[in-house]
């Protein structure tokens, strides 16, 4: 039985509130980090961890820009075109010319506001499956990935390598990005009007509807501001890779939801947790290290991934109190009347 109102719980105080979702992944990234430390030691070394950092940055991203579009009731199953699409445009396209980086860049956002539109009008206009939708999508931004690579890969641009890739006073500027990130999208959806109303259209199209929103622009321009987000990310990882593959977003399709999940933002729809979606990257990304560190298989690492966003789904959205109550209710039917 699902409850779409659990995610939305929060623990409460006088000065500040923090939602189920974010107190739960903070825990367990702590739970996480300790049997790291006792079992497998390798994977929270210094080493270990600024290398970590990067790409759990890359993942954050990408899970704000799954996040909205979540929030609307959606899926969004082209990002592993969005990234590669982005690493493919700002390797190849300057060819190692810093000069010709911030062309591409801006061919790499021109595409993802073309995909973002092409998702929003299937599925907010059309009212297309997200799934069906997106899918097709992504093949298509697969088809300029090959079209303009040709499965070849090139190295990053000097100055790419230096922004995406380097450090400021110690912390990796992917972070920075990230949490710069993180700050703009809590601002949009939290502080604003449009952001309130953003929410309420995802947690009821019906009433949005009813009380004059545009619910389908709302819907359309979710998927927008992901390929915005996507692209970024992709920007980053292509700064971060000295030699980026032209399939490097593959990867990013099962975690890009694991950490919307993990984060307590409902797949019906409604309010996010921009915040603990970040919380959760870092989680998932920490957990792939240990695994790792332990020495276990590819195979196993994508069964354990798949765990978590099993975990985090049962978590979040089956009502565990109905549950209960209902097989308390069937054992008392169940036991014969005493005599």
């Amino acid at each position: 039985m699902a409850d779409a109102s659990a995610p939305t719980r929060v623990l409460a105080s006088a000065r500040f509130s923090v939602s189920k979702g974010l107190l739960t992944v903070v825990i367990s990234t702590v739970v996480l980090v300790v049997l790291s430390a006792l079992l497998a030691p390798s994977a929270i070394s210094q080493g270990a961890v600024l290398g970590m950092l990067p790409f759990a940055a890359v993942l954050a991203i990408v899970g704000l820009g799954q996040m909205l579009v979540v929030q609307q009731g959606g899926i969004d199953l082209s990002v592993p075109g969005s990234v590669s699409l982005a690493v493919v445009l700002v390797t190849h396209m300057p060819n190692e010319n810093d000069a010709l980086l911030l062309p591409a860049i801006l061919a790499a956002f021109a595409w993802a506001i073309g995909a973002g539109l092409l998702n929003g009008f299937m599925v907010g206009r059309l009212g297309l499956n997200p799934i069906i939708a997106t899918l097709g999508t992504n093949a298509l931004l697969f088809g300029a990935v090959l079209g303009i690579s040709g499965g070849i890969p090139r190295t990053t641009t000097r100055l790419l390598s230096e922004i995406a890739g380097g450090s400021t006073v110690g912390i990796p500027n992917a972070v920075l990005f990230a949490l710069g990130f993180l700050a703009l999208v809590m601002i949009m959806v939290k502080k604003t009007v449009v952001g309130r109303r953003f929410e309420a259209v995802g947690a009821s199209p019906a009433a949005a509807r009813a009380t004059g929103l545009h619910y389908r622009t709302h819907q359309g321009a979710a998927y927008v501001w992901a390929q915005l987000l996507f692209a970024s990310a992709g920007i980053l990882l292509a700064g971060i890779t000295n030699q980026p593959t032209a399939f490097q977003g593959n990867s990013y399709l099962l975690t890009s939801v694991a950490v919307v999940v993990l984060g307590g933002t409902s797949l019906l729809g409604g309010r996010g947790f921009p915040a603990a979606t970040v919380v959760a990257a870092l989680f998932l990304s920490q957990l792939d290290q240990f695994v790792l560190a332990l020495g276990v298989p590819f195979a196993v690492r994508t069964l354990v991934q798949a765990a978590a966003l099993a975990i985090g789904v049962a978590i979040y959205t089956v009502n565990w109190t109905a549950l209960r109550q209902r097989f308390a209710r069937s054992a008392v039917t169940a036991t014969p009347a005493t005599p």
